[in-house]
């Protein structure tokens, strides 16, 4: 597997990591056994970088990927967030980003994790409430004590990357990036690479959209996320499927999947991108991280300029989670 770095501070990891939040919520029924195997096979296949947060589960998620890790540490990259409340039944209250919460967050994440320090530690989600300045340094704070390593941002715009960066630097850039979700071409990768910020994408193959086996919203089961996705559902879901087309295309040419040519259009973006599928079985795995093996030449980038993509990226009431 290759390794590829993100940002200028040292930080380092598999072109390929494992987004794990999809094995405690949001996907289906988590199965903690397979996600565990999950895990473990990505090590042995050198898959290196793990995304976690505090809030996939809330809690569990940390959990779960500490007991993978138990005995292998020393072989991942541990990425986790904090940026939210939460009660004590574990309800998910308003954001957060406090300089005391952030300290107090990356203790419990530390002991959830069951290490003794975070590989990167990102703002999971920006708050208007705390000048960007003020977290940069608590994190700063926690690097320069051990805690942690690198500083990273989640969902975050160009002026609040460029604040961000200029308290205390800034490693990596966690945001949707993918074949159909590309509005970040516009402002912010121009200042990721103005500043030598690394990015992860999140949901690089469109919540399982690229992957050929996507269903409409009302085919989900009720625990599953994209029930409510306004991608899945009515004209859009129609739209979206005959836009993916060219990446089914392109697959059967090149004996692929549709998740294979997805994430290697990812990888072709730039060496500094390091996109996150996220899965909870070893058979998906193994395919996800066959994508380093595929080449795609300019005609077949090309080919797969899908437009802009029908509806919106996530449900109304979720949209005031995803300000930049």
């Amino acid at each position: 597997m290759e390794i590829r770095q993100l940002g200028r501070q040292g930080l380092k990891a598999s072109a390929l990591g494992l987004g794990c939040m999809g094995m405690s919520r949001s996907y289906g029924t988590p199965d903690d056994v397979e996600s565990i195997a999950t895990i473990h096979r990505a090590l042995d296949l050198g898959c290196t970088f793990f995304d976690t947060a505090e809030m996939y589960g809330p809690f569990t998620n940390e959990a779960l990927l500490g007991e993978a890790l138990r005995g292998r540490r020393d072989e991942a990259v541990i990425a986790t967030k904090f940026g939210w409340e939460f009660d004590e039944n574990g309800v998910q209250g308003e954001l957060n980003s406090r300089p005391e919460h952030i300290r107090w967050v990356t203790e419990q994440s530390l002991r959830r994790l069951g290490t003794d320090h975070l590989d990167v530690l990102y703002q999971h989600r920006v708050d208007l409430n705390v000048p960007i300045e003020e977290v940069a340094g608590a994190v700063g704070e926690l690097i320069e004590a051990g805690k942690v390593r690198y500083f990273g941002l989640s969902e975050a715009g160009p002026e609040t990357i460029r604040r961000a960066h200029a308290t205390f630097p800034v490693s990596v850039l966690q945001t949707e990036y993918s074949l159909w979700e590309r509005d970040i071409e516009a402002e912010i990768l121009p200042v990721l690479r103005e500043l030598g910020i690394g990015l992860v994408p999140y949901s690089p193959l469109g919540r399982g959209f690229l992957t050929s086996d996507a269903r409409r919203a009302e085919d989900y089961p009720e625990t599953d996320y994209r029930r409510n996705d306004p991608r899945f559902q009515g004209a859009n879901f129609d739209a979206n499927t005959a836009a993916a087309a060219s990446v089914r295309e392109i697959a059967a040419r090149k004996g692929a999947t549709p998740a294979q040519v997805a994430l290697a259009w990812l990888l072709a973006r730039g060496e500094d991108v390091v996109p996150i599928p996220g899965t909870k079985r070893r058979e998906r795995l193994e395919e996800n991280l066959a994508a380093t093996d595929i080449v795609l030449d300019d005609a077949d980038m090309a080919a797969l300029d899908l437009g802009e993509t029908a509806g919106p990226r996530y449900p109304e009431a979720f949209m005031g989670m995803n300000g930049r």
